[in-house]
């Protein structure tokens, strides 16, 4: 059974491409779509969450919540807003089951978010972040270079925990990965894709995944962009109509 907030929201995001709520139209307040939807506010407002997430609404405090202006259900598969399940998680772990997984760590630091990230993240803008860098093995073979800002607040990370499944960890603290929002493209290598192994030389083509993840509460936990080998990468799904 699906939670009462992904109902809403799902109601809500037909509305929106459907064009019952324009771009730039101003959204009835918390309180009228949870009597329309014989639910709680809270419920409302997680639902909202995950519309923000996906680049549909956004809040302007003191005056409600809006359809984004930018917002075109044409151009929508090219934003955050696409969303995909994680019911088989990204994660270099959970995905190369029996295999062996091991990480170098570059950098494990904190700072303030960016104006860009702390949208993203929902989160205050004072609020620290973690910049995650790593290069990711698999069988002893370069899989990834990770790039990834998560909000202090979500978990306490060391380089122990880094060194093996960040999504692990979370789930060893009872946090619930819900889902992602992807924009997977062709890259050229850089001197860092150079560097970190992913490519031999500057201008090979390298796959790059940027990555919005959520809590099944609708948090957004992280940004992340992660860049793949051309020669050993692949994506899959299946696809049925």
């Amino acid at each position: 059974m699906a939670y009462k907030y992904k109902e809403v929201a799902d109601d809500l995001r037909n509305k929106i491409n459907s064009g019952k709520y324009a771009p730039g139209e101003l959204m009835p307040d918390q309180n009228q779509i949870a009597a329309d939807y014989n639910t709680t506010r809270i419920t409302v407002h997680k639902a909202l969450q995950l519309l923000m997430v996906e680049g549909m609404v956004y809040s302007k405090r003191g005056s409600g919540t809006f359809v984004r202006k930018d917002y075109s259900p044409e151009k929508n598969s090219s934003k955050f807003g696409k969303v995909s399940p994680i019911d088989k998680p990204f994660g270099a772990t959970l995905t190369n089951q029996g295999k062996k997984v091991t990480s170098k760590v570059l950098e494990l630091s904190a700072r303030i978010p960016t104006t860009k990230e702390a949208d993203q993240l929902i989160i205050p803008p004072t609020e620290p972040v973690y910049v995650i860098r790593r290069v990711r093995f698999v069988n002893g073979e370069v899989f990834a270079y990770e790039h990834t800002i998560m909000p202090t607040s979500i978990t306490t990370l060391t380089k122990e925990v880094l060194e093996g499944s960040i999504y692990g960890h979370l789930q060893e603290d009872g946090l619930s990965i819900e889902g992602s929002h992807r924009i997977i493209s062709a890259g050229a290598a850089d001197d860092e894709d150079v560097k970190n192994g992913i490519a031999s030389k500057v201008g090979e083509p390298v796959l790059v995944i940027k990555q919005l993840s959520y809590l099944d509460d609708g948090q957004p936990f992280e940004i992340s962009e992660s860049r793949f080998p051309y020669k050993t990468s692949e994506l899959t799904d299946d696809i049925t109509l």
